[in-house]
């Protein structure tokens, strides 16, 4: 049986030969490369929502050459260190799977039996996350209405993707936890000092959330080196800062060769509570 259920009644989903179907007759094909589309079009606020093709692209060139592998590793000791023998796992707002599949292999080499899954509404996203890793649910859904039944979930992930804390509350087990990750003040300070006049660290803030107890916040820092203009690009496109800055910062980013700059990460640990 399937993680998900039907986003038109709640029922529970089998997965059969090309499609998911439950009870009451309702069917959802399977694409193919192997994700399955369960936002109703009422829930769409556009016709292609979410990143499009080139961010997707981007992000995966990026991230398959490991730049990111620090944070991946931190994010599998946490999920090891917490997790059963068969834990059932959301990543939602997985994007192009890169912390979905290194998670789901990472629990496997450990001899864990996961059950894992991944959402986002990007079906660009999905089907570079359903190609990544085919052992994986993935399907097209809002985050802020999942298709998952309440309380099913052992652990649920959030990696730079809004936060639907009342959903997110709703599909965790009394005791499951939720790893939120999130830009640490300089990540990427290098970067904005090139495409800004006056750069700003980003925020960082411990907010408590009704619900929730917060364990810990676990700080990842560290140092790439980007070799080529190709792959200054890709991250450049794959953040919010492509959208928002200056002609004169792009054109000053895209005239380096290579690139020395700070990563910087928070990982958020906090765990549902049970109730009294």
């Amino acid at each position: 049986m399937s993680l998900f259920r039907c986003p038109l009644c709640a029922a529970p989903l089998e997965r059969t030969e090309g499609a998911f179907r439950c009870p009451a007759g309702h069917s959802f094909d399977v694409a193919r490369e192997g994700y399955v589309h369960l936002l109703p079009p009422n829930q769409k606020h556009s016709a292609l929502p979410g990143d499009d093709r080139d961010m997707v692209l981007a992000r995966r060139e990026f991230l398959s050459k490991e730049y990111y592998r620090q944070l991946l590793n931190t994010i599998c000791y946490q999920v090891l260190s917490i997790s059963s023998d068969a834990p059932a796992i959301l990543d939602a707002g997985c994007g192009e799977g890169y912390y979905t599949a290194g998670v789901y292999r990472a629990l496997r080499a450990a001899g864990r039996r996961p059950r894992m899954a991944g959402t986002d509404i990007s079906k660009f996203a999905l089907r570079a996350a359903a190609r990544r890793e085919r052992e994986v649910e993935f399907a097209v859904a809002s985050s802020y209405r999942l298709p998952l039944e309440a309380e099913s979930l052992d652990v649920l992930l959030n990696c730079f993707s809004p936060l639907a804390l009342e959903e997110f509350q709703r599909v965790l087990r009394p005791g499951g936890w939720f790893f939120y990750v999130v830009p640490g003040p300089e990540h990427l300070w290098e970067m904005k000092e090139i495409l800004y006049d006056v750069p700003y660290p980003n925020e960082e803030k411990e907010t408590p959330y009704p619900g929730f107890t917060y364990r810990e916040i676990v700080p990842v820092e560290g140092v790439i080196s980007l070799k080529d203009r190709a792959d200054i690009g890709n991250l450049f496109r794959m953040t919010p800062y492509f959208w928002k800055t200056p002609k004169a910062g792009s054109e000053r980013l895209a005239a380096l060769e290579t690139l020395e700059i700070r990563i910087s990460f928070r990982v958020h640990v906090f765990q549902k509570e049970a109730l009294p």
